[in-house]
């Protein structure tokens, strides 16, 4: 069967962002459980070696809004190293 109508809400949702199958991947090893998203994608490590490699002094507004941070945190994060 693979009709996604006949799935709850939450299941149909999450079938017709990612496809019918991957839902059901998704049920089969998270099913009972309460899963919460963080805002956050990426962690402060890999967000810091970015910002080694992409940060030149006047861009730290632009790579805040690529990354999700504030501003002050990509400063921050600059002059820790």
């Amino acid at each position: 069967m693979n009709d996604i109508d006949t799935l709850n809400d939450v299941y149909r949702e999450i079938a017709e962002l990612i496809g019918y199958d991957d839902a059901m991947i998704l049920y089969t090893h998270f099913k009972g459980q309460q899963v919460t998203f963080p805002i956050k994608l990426f962690n402060s490590e890999y967000i810091s070696e970015v910002l080694k490699k992409q940060y030149n002094g006047t861009n730290a507004k632009k790579l805040a809004r690529t990354y999700g941070y504030s501003e002050r945190w990509i400063k921050e994060l600059v002059k820790r190293g």
